[in-house]
C-alpha cells in the first residue's frame, strides 16, 4: 500500500499526455493532490514525470489498461477525489460523408471510452465520496454544419453525465460537466489532419454538395482556436470542478462558449443555425459565400 497524508488524495486525470489534461495534471498537483495522469506512451510521460503526478499508461479503450489502473487505485490507502475524463479524439466532416468506422471510432473513444473508465473507479469514488469530472464541449450543446460526429459524441457525455448525476447523488458523488470552447491545443491540428482524405473520398455529388464546407471547416476551427484561452486558463476551470466545496453541475471556459450556450437556451433553433451558418461562411471560398444551393449549409 501506498501512504502518505502529505497529499489531499488522488485524482485520475485522462488524456493527460498534451494540452488540458497536461495541464490540469500540473495545476492538481500544485494543489497537493497525487495525480495518476494517463498517458498512451512512456515518452509522453516524461515531460510529466514530477512531484504529484505519476504517469500511467492509459488507452481508455483498452480493457487491460482500464483493469489496471482500477488496480492501482485500490492499492492506494489514499481516497480518490476525483475522476476527470477528459481523453478525446476530434472528428470533423458532413454527416454523409463520414465513414461509419470513422463514427465508431470516435464514440469508442468519447463515450464508451469514458463510461468504461467511470465504470473501473465508481466503486472507489462511491466509498470516498469523490467526483466524476466529465470534459465536454461547446459542441456538446452547439452543433453545426462540418460538425456532427463529434458533437454527437459530446451530446451524448451531457446526457450521460445528466443521468449519472441523478443517479450518484443519493451517494454524495457529484457529477460535474465542464464545456470548453476555444482553447490552444493540439488537438485542432490532428483533427484536421483527417479532412483530406474524407474529402478525396467523397462523391462528385457529395463534392458538390459539401466541398465549400470542407475548404472553410480548417479555417473556421483555425480562427476559433486562436481566439480561445490557453491549456493552463482551461485547467483552473477544470481544477475548480474538481476542488469547488459545491460544485455547480456545470462549468464552461472561455466567453465564446458562455455567450453560445446561453444564447442556445433562448434563440429558436432557425434563428441560432443562422447565427452558426454565417460565423461559418465567412471561412467559405468567396466565391461560395453567398450561400448558393449548391454550396448552402444551413
Amino acid at each position: 500500500m501506498t501512504t502518505s497524508s502529505e497529499t489531499q488524495g488522488l485524482v485520475v486525470v485522462t488524456g493527460a499526455s498534451t494540452g488540458m489534461g497536461a495541464a490540469t495534471a500540473r495545476d492538481l498537483a500544485r494543489r497537493g493532490f497525487h495525480v495518476l495522469a494517463g498517458v498512451r506512451r512512456d515518452s509522453d510521460g516524461l515531460p510529466l514525470r514530477t512531484e504529484g503526478i505519476e504517469p500511467v499508461i492509459l488507452d481508455i479503450t483498452v480493457p487491460d489498461h482500464r483493469a489496471a489502473l482500477a488496480d492501482r487505485v485500490e492499492r492506494d490507502a489514499r481516497p480518490l477525489r476525483a475522476l476527470v475524463n477528459n481523453a478525446g479524439i476530434p472528428g470533423a466532416g458532413p454527416v454523409e460523408v463520414m465513414p461509419l468506422d470513422q463514427w465508431r471510432r470516435i464514440f469508442e473513444v468519447n463515450v464508451f471510452g469514458q463510461v468504461a473508465v467511470t465504470q473501473c473507479l465508481l466503486p472507489a469514488l462511491v466509498g470516498d465520496k469523490g467526483r466524476v469530472v466529465n470534459i465536454t464541449s461547446l459542441n456538446g450543446r452547439i452543433s453545426m454544419a462540418g460538425y456532427g460526429p463529434y458533437a454527437a459524441s459530446k451530446f451524448a457525455m451531457e446526457a450521460i453525465s445528466d443521468a449519472l448525476r441523478n443517479e450518484l447523488a443519493p451517494y454524495g458523488v457529484p457529477v460535474v460537466v465542464v464545456e470548453p470552447g476555444g482553447v490552444r491545443t493540439e488537438m485542432s491540428r490532428t483533427g484536421l489532419a483527417a479532412l483530406t482524405g474524407l474529402e478525396a473520398g467523397m462523391t462528385p455529388g457529395q463534392s458538390v454538395r459539401y466541398g465549400a464546407l470542407m475548404q472553410a471547416i480548417p479555417s473556421h476551427v483555425a480562427a476559433f482556436t486562436s481566439a480561445g484561452v490557453t491549456s493552463a486558463v482551461a485547467a483552473k476551470t477544470i481544477a475548480r470542478a474538481v476542488t469547488d466545496r459545491r460544485p455547480r453541475t456545470r462549468y464552461t471556459v472561455g466567453t465564446a462558449a458562455a455567450f453560445l450556450i446561453r444564447a442556445s437556451r433562448v434563440l429558436p433553433d432557425r434563428m441560432l443555425d443562422r447565427m452558426t451558418t454565417a460565423d461559418l461562411r465567412r471561412h467559405y471560398p468567396a466565391q461560395d459565400r453567398g450561400g448558393t444551393p449548391a454550396t448552402a449549409t444551413g
